[in-house]
């Protein structure tokens, strides 16, 4: 049996999933359901990235969902890969919601309007580029924690993502102000994110109070597939679980770590990643050394599926 996982913001890439469209059917009626869910020209974002939309977070999150829909359903019909072979999913931020489409649990039409909304909220949040975040290397959270703790920093732990990278998230001049802090406290690097806000923090708050009838709204299907949870790091089948951490997770740290220890817990040891990059193959190898992890976001990669 396998676990998936679906990566989140900042896996984006021009031109992802172009060789998966231009080769099969499957591909091309994915990301055009997607497209007609919420009324966007993906494959022009996607494939020209005119004016650099990619990268703004009102398109970005539909664009990462439709990349990682658009190789798990090419996975399913193009090799002998089978749902039934599945026990879990999970995904980072955004990602969550890739793994509650990929589960069958949500229609692919519904996560998609969602996340749109997702995106557009959290991207009108705040004024751009008022808020950010950083990304902490050579730290675990804990001891972020403790130096934010020491010093009042008005910061927060916005994804937990190994024992040695911790994102930050908070104003841009606070972020800029801790940096000494913790290159002092034994951070080997301080690196300030490409995003124009403090995601999965205070300033998401009021986004995610809008967001959270269209979550309660979802009609969730109930199956054998346990999804692990961005705010609870808890492995769970019941839709209301499921349901309720989904609520709160925009404002909430994305205990990534603990959701791979939790993972590791079922004695499940294979993972595919799916999605563009393999940004997350590399998170969980620096977590746990017990899982055997495949990456899928070329047709090239289809070939490692057994």
């Amino acid at each position: 049996m396998t676990s998936i996982v679906f990566p989140g913001q900042g896996s984006q890439k021009p031109g992802m999933i172009k060789d998966f469209y231009e080769t099969f059917a499957i591909a091309k009626e994915t990301l055009e359901e997607i497209e007609n869910s919420v009324s966007l020209d993906l494959k022009n974002i996607i494939f020209e990235n005119t004016d650099d939309l990619l990268n703004v977070t009102r398109y970005t999150q539909i664009c990462i969902f439709a990349s990682s829909l658009v190789i798990y359903k090419t996975l399913l019909k193009e090799t002998n890969f089978s749902l039934s072979n599945v026990n879990s999913m999970l995904g980072h931020s955004l990602g969550e919601y890739s793994a509650l489409a990929a589960s069958e649990k949500v229609k692919i039409s519904d996560c998609s309007k969602i996340l749109k909304k997702r995106g557009e909220l959290m991207n009108d949040a705040v004024e751009e580029y008022t808020t950010g975040m950083a990304a902490i290397i050579g730290l675990n959270s804990e001891k972020v924690e403790e130096i934010i703790l020491q010093n009042n920093l008005d910061i927060e732990i916005a994804n937990d993502n190994s024992p040695i990278q911790v994102v930050i998230s908070g104003r841009v001049s606070d972020l800029e102000n801790s940096k000494i802090l913790f290159q002092e406290n034994g951070a080997k690097k301080f690196i300030q994110l490409n995003v124009s806000s403090a995601f999965h923090s205070k300033y998401m708050i009021e986004a995610e109070k809008i967001l959270k009838s269209d979550i309660e709204n979802l009609n969730l299907k109930s199956n054998n597939i346990s999804i692990i949870s961005n705010f609870s790091a808890k492995n769970t089948t019941s839709n209301d679980t499921i349901i309720d951490s989904l609520k709160n997770q925009m404002s909430n740290k994305v205990k990534w770590k603990e959701s791979i220890y939790e993972l590791e817990k079922t004695g499940e040891r294979q993972i595919i990643e799916i999605g563009p990059g393999k940004v997350l193959s590399g998170l969980i190898k620096r977590i746990s050394d017990q899982f055997n992890i495949t990456s899928i976001d070329s047709i090239n990669d289809l070939n490692n599926i057994e």
